[in-house]
């Protein structure tokens, strides 16, 4: 069996777990999510703590698959993900209203995100973003769209950043 999905998941407190079949629905604090385990996995609750294994030699890989995922909503339904952005850049800002996103990034209109369901988007200063949510795929994939309106550039490091992100800055070119 995988080495991950033999690490059974914790429940935390105020976190409700059940299952139905394949489904698995989690509620918390922070909302609630569900997923469908796949048929080569079989999941179960004991003990404030959810188990995984495998149905089939072929259900390994899917078992650890499964509690990576099922991992993922307890800890956002409990805690939440956020990620943060940063701007690097003269006069690139960005300022939330409501769901949307007003981004300044050099070009010559502005650029309006609109956040999807369940995400908000903060800004603690004009050159900060936190993209905060229940699911961290979502959560994720906000950020990445927010990047790609102006990834950062080789040369002096503008643009749009991760927070934990390095940026390894080119030479410019010798006369």
């Amino acid at each position: 069996m995988s080495r991950v999905a033999k690490n059974p998941i914790n429940i935390p407190k105020g976190v409700d777990v059940s299952i139905s079949g394949q489904n698995l629905s989690v509620k918390g604090p922070k909302g609630s999510m569900g997923m469908e385990v796949h048929q080569a996995v079989s999941v179960s609750v004991e003990e404030n703590q959810i188990r995984f294994s495998a149905n089939e030699d072929s259900g390994r890989a899917m078992a650890g698959t499964m509690r990576s995922l099922a991992n993922n909503i307890v800890t956002g339904v409990a805690n939440g993900f956020e990620k943060k952005l940063q701007l690097v850049g003269v006069g690139y800002r960005a300022q939330a209203q409501g769901k949307n996103l007003n981004l300044t990034l050099g070009f010559s209109h502005p650029v309006v995100y609109e956040a999807p369901e369940g995400i908000t988007i903060e800004t603690p200063s004009q050159t900060e973003i936190l993209v905060k949510g229940v699911d961290k795929q979502a959560v994720g994939q906000v950020a990445a769209n927010i990047r790609a309106y102006r990834p950062p550039e080789p040369y002096k490091g503008k643009g749009v950043r991760y927070a934990d992100e390095q940026i390894s800055l080119k030479e410019a070119k010798k006369k």
